[in-house]
C-alpha cells in the first residue's frame, strides 16, 4: 500500500521520480524501489517524502487519522518493521529458491556424467552407413563433446552460487 500511495501522490503533484529523489536527496531507482515495493523509506526520509508529497506519513502509509497523537513515530516505525521484515522474507525466498536452482544443477550435471560414463562411447562403434544410427551416433558423440567440455564450467559456478547463497548477509 505504501508503493502505490508514494506513486500516486507523486503523480498528482506531476513529479517525476528524478525530480522527487532529487528533493529528497536520493538517487531515482531508491524512489523506484519504493514505489516497486522493494524497499520502504526509513522514518526520517517518509517524514521528508510526506512533506514533499503535501500529505502525512498516516496517509503514505494507507491511513486516514484525523489527528495525531504523540505515539505516530511508533506506529509509523512498527508498520515499517513489518514491512521490512515482509520484504527480507521475500528476499530470502528468492535466496532459497536460487540455491535450489544450483543444486538442482549440479545434481544434473553428475547424473549425466555418470550416465555418458556408463555407455562408455559404445556408439562410437555403430554401423554408421546406417542413416538413423549415423545421425543418432553424431548426436551423442556432439553432446558428449560439448558437455564434457562445459559442464566442468557450469558445475564451478553452480558451486560458487551455493556458497554465495550460504554466505552470511
Amino acid at each position: 500500500m505504501l508503493n502505490e500511495n508514494i506513486k500516486r501522490l507523486r503523480k498528482s503533484k506531476g513529479l517525476s521520480q528524478e525530480e522527487l529523489a532529487m528533493k529528497l536527496n536520493v538517487v531515482r531507482q531508491t524512489v523506484s524501489k519504493w514505489e516497486n515495493g522493494l524497499s520502504v523509506p526509513d522514518s526520517g526520509i517518509l517524514i521528508l517524502l510526506a512533506d514533499e508529497l503535501d500529505t502525512t506519513v498516516s496517509v503514505l502509509l494507507g491511513e486516514d487519522v484525523q489527528e495525531n497523537t504523540p505515539d505516530d513515530m511508533k506506529t509509523i516505525s512498527e508498520k515499517l518493521e513489518v514491512i521490512n521484515l515482509l520484504l527480507a522474507k521475500k528476499s530470502m525466498t528468492r535466496v532459497k529458491i536460487v540455491r535450489w536452482v544450483f543444486i538442482s544443477l549440479c545434481i544434473l550435471i553428475v547424473m549425466l556424467f555418470i550416465a555418458l560414463t556408463m555407455i562408455n562411447s559404445s556408439y562410437l562403434d555403430w554401423n554408421y552407413n546406417d542413416p538413423e544410427l549415423a545421425v543418432a551416433g553424431t548426436i551423442l558423440h556432439g553432446f558428449e563433446f560439448f558437455f564434457v567440455r562445459l559442464a566442468p564450467i557450469v558445475f564451478l559456478a553452480s558451486v560458487v552460487g551455493i556458497v554465495l547463497t550460504y554466505k552470511k548477509r
